[in-house]
């Protein structure tokens, strides 16, 4: 096979040992701690009461505390319990990141570096550890993503209208585990939009034979990308409609939502792991999920991101502006506009309380640009091509480094994690 082709092949067989890899190293000791930790005091007894019909944590969508509460359903109120469904919906969700990568480039050794930088980048893993809403949000924005991509790229319309679909239930659902992915999730029915009107000007509506996706209408294109991902996202409330009491309506979708924003406003005392986007973006303010004595030794998880790739994909991201703009990189640039809305939207947010954990989604999308950057760094002929190597191997060997404190392994004395608190905004 000629080297341009073998540098174009789909590295489907690369995505899935990385996805495997990771399975396995989040499952490791999944039940350390056995107790509650972090916000998992939250939603676990929230999940608990779901099972029971009883309305709790209403400021929240359900669906991905459906989740949790299923997993407790079938494997019990205990640890893995709790916890299976995150691991798995991770797990899906940097796979997903690998195909959307491939899908929206075509460029193989992107595609490995951006789920390898994504497995690595300490956010992905830590959550998907923890029973919260926040992993079930990211995987599900980033199977609809990957799938309405793949609707792009594929030839048959019946294959394409199922992919389609697929993305609709699966940003629906997305929408509906927590909000915080709204952004990424009206991006596909934008980018149809623009698409369509790039080639057909503004005659762009009622002609079925043009692109993006020939055979697929704007009206059709609006139904699954838009219409199918509201009808879902209510379809997650169904629970809260048997309540034992405080049922909801089926018909009061605005009366509910007026609720939530109430409910979610109305958190204003100071907390010591506040923080704000611009901090989120330098790594500046994390947050300790655990850190005490239990299970028999001194243990800590902290919410941070990989010191080097989260920093790197900054730079990144001024690079990829220049190759977007300049270099007509759209595969770049529509990751550099998942970012930025992701991000943009805390920044905008009248949420008075906000978290490190908020960066997960916008920390992601990065890990995009900086594969693309390795990617050009690995083309060139002279000595620079070795930097892109070298980023690889520091920021797995960061991920190693930092391991024993964003898994709960046991450390020798509780003094042992200054070892790790390189910046003071870090304790």
């Amino acid at each position: 096979m000629p080297i341009a082709s073998r540098n174009n092949r789909d590295p489907l067989g690369w995505c899935l040992a990385v996805t495997g890899l990771f399975l396995a190293l989040a499952l490791w000791r999944i039940t350390t701690p056995s107790i509650y930790y972090f916000d998992e005091v939250h939603y676990v007894p929230a999940a608990l009461k779901m099972l029971s019909l009883i309305p709790t944590n209403r400021e929240h969508p359900l669906f991905a505390k459906e989740v949790i509460a299923t997993s407790i359903h079938f494997i019990g109120d205990r640890p893995l319990g709790w916890r299976l469904g995150p691991v798995l919906f991770g797990t899906a969700g940097l796979f997903a990141f690998g195909r959307l990568v491939w899908h929206a480039s075509h460029r193989r050794a992107a595609t490995i570096a951006a789920i390898v930088l994504l497995a690595t980048n300490f956010m992905w893993f830590v959550q998907s550890r923890i029973a919260m809403l926040d992993m079930v949000e990211a995987a599900l924005c980033m199977i609809g993503l990957w799938q309405f991509a793949a609707a792009l790229n594929t030839r048959s319309i019946g294959a394409a209208r199922l992919r389609l679909a697929a993305a609709g239930i699966a940003l629906g659902l997305s929408l509906g585990a927590k909000w915080s992915s709204a952004p990424a999730l009206i991006m596909p029915g934008l980018c149809f939009l623009v698409l369509r009107m790039k080639e057909t000007g503004w005659k762009f509506i009622g002609q079925r034979n043009a692109g993006p996706i020939p055979g697929i209408s704007l009206v059709e294109a609006a139904f699954w990308l838009g219409l199918l991902p509201i009808a879902v996202y209510w379809a997650t409330y169904t629970p809260a409609m048997f309540y034992s009491r405080l049922t909801l309506s089926p018909f009061d979708f605005i009366g509910q939502h007026e609720l939530m924003v109430r409910l979610q406003d109305s958190v204003k005392k100071p907390h010591p792991y506040r923080s704000f986007w611009y901090q989120w973006a330098v790594d500046w303010r994390v947050i300790w999920y655990l850190f005490k004595n239990v299970d028999g030794a001194h243990r800590g998880i902290v919410m941070l991101g990989n010191p080097f790739s989260m920093l790197a994909g900054l730079v990144a991201f001024f690079w990829g502006l220049w190759a977007a703009l300049f270099r007509r990189r759209g595969d770049i640039g529509v990751f550099l506009v998942l970012y930025a809305a992701t991000l943009m939207m805390w920044a905008v947010n009248g949420k008075p309380v906000q978290f490190y954990y908020h960066y997960l989604l916008p920390g992601a999308f990065l890990m995009a640009p900086l594969a693309f950057a390795l990617e050009a760094l690995w083309q060139r002929k002279d000595r620079w091509r070795h930097l892109a190597t070298l980023s690889m191997a520091v920021t797995l060997g960061m991920f190693v480094l930092f391991f024993p404190i964003i898994s709960a392994l046991p450390l020798p004395t509780e003094e042992t994690y200054n070892f790790w608190m390189w910046l003071p905004s870090w304790r």
